[in-house]
């Protein structure tokens, strides 16, 4: 589906190739990157070309597909054999967004009830997990915008709208539908350092999908809360512990402290399969850790003092005191804890 307010789709499947746009060139250049092996899909993975734990989900789940097909061609003996180090390979692109680690589980699955060519079958999977996305990212835009009030300012930190998700987004989903229900007087977005995504990425999103948008450098959020201009803080999230804690972007924690000091809600949006149960609290949740150059250097040009060094967290951990609302498509969670959140998932 999509809609005068979602024009953009980040993963794109065809039998000739996996192509994915490239979001280290927006905004400058809207190009495609084609994945034609599963080192193509994981160096895509690793290297930020794709980016945002559902859409990274999605763009691995395709990979395997591609796998699946060169090893069954070369080998329909033993495909499963060497496919196994193809999700190997996929698996270790980035650690802490557990989509990744959910959508290979669902594959697997597949690969394991596999009889003869396993290509159609994969493939039906990752369109399904595609879809999937997709339907629960309108789900949950319509349950969070049901909790914006008319004329309501929001802040938005990363990205993760149509280029995180497999369409329309999860935060940036709910921004949407609150700006089609026309609950939204003002939205503003961090420029998100190092990678800038919500410079380069939110900005450009809403743009194209004429949706009126401020930026503002991180920094500047404080004052911005200060000064009442927003009512919800809204983000994503790479991973979800059994307690309602919740990883994403570097900068999310802070700007859930912010938020609590300043009176302004603050609000998770993430498909369900973002939630891990396996971990008790945010504290067992691994935080990639990535070059200093991203930090060091804006997009290839040098910014930082020669002989500096530089420390590059991919993520922080807001404890889920500091939340107000998780909202995923079986429903919202409202200051969530252990208890809400088994609950909410079916096995409280």
């Amino acid at each position: 589906m999509v809609t005068s307010h979602d024009t953009v789709r980040a993963v794109q499947w065809s039998d000739e190739a996996l192509c994915l746009i490239d979001q280290r060139k927006l905004p400058g250049e809207n190009t495609l990157y084609p994945c034609h092996s599963v080192s193509d899909v994981a160096t895509a993975i690793r290297d930020m070309v794709v980016r945002g734990a559902p859409a990274i989900g999605i763009t691995a789940a395709y990979g395997v597909v591609i796998g699946a097909r060169a090893r069954y061609q070369s080998s329909p003996q033993n495909w499963r054999e060497q496919l196994a180090g193809d999700l190997a390979q996929l698996a270790q692109a980035r650690p802490t967004a557990v989509n990744l680690a959910w959508a290979l589980a669902r594959m697997q699955r597949r690969i394991d009830a596999a009889l003869g060519d396993p290509v159609p079958s994969l493939l039906e999977e990752a369109r399904r997990i595609h879809d999937e996305d997709v339907a629960a990212n309108h789900a949950m835009g319509e349950l969070g915008a049901a909790l914006i009030d008319s004329d309501s300012g929001v802040l938005t930190h990363c990205n993760t709208g149509s280029l995180a998700t497999g369409g329309f987004g999860t935060a940036l989903g709910v921004i949407r539908a609150a700006y089609a229900a026309g609950k939204l007087r003002a939205v503003f977005a961090d420029e998100t350092r190092p990678w800038l995504q919500g410079a380069r990425l939110t900005a450009w999103e809403l743009v194209q999908d004429n949706i009126p948008v401020t930026l503002l450098a991180d920094a500047a959020a404080a004052h911005l809360l200060r000064s009442g201009q927003v009512q919800w803080v809204i983000v994503g999230s790479d991973r979800i512990a059994a307690n309602g804690d919740a990883a994403n972007k570097i900068g999310t924690y802070g700007l859930a402290v912010l938020a609590r000091q300043h009176g302004v809600r603050f609000m998770v949006v993430a498909p369900t399969s973002t939630v891990d149960l396996a971990i008790a609290s945010g504290e067992q949740i691994p935080i990639e850790e990535r070059g200093a150059d991203e930090v060091l250097n804006v997009q290839g040009q040098r910014v930082a003092a020669l002989g500096a060094h530089a420390w590059n967290p991919a993520f922080d951990v807001t404890p889920h005191t500091l939340i107000d609302a998780i909202v995923t498509e079986r429903g919202v969670v409202m200051q969530p804890d252990r208890t809400k959140m088994l609950a909410m998932m079916g096995t409280g």
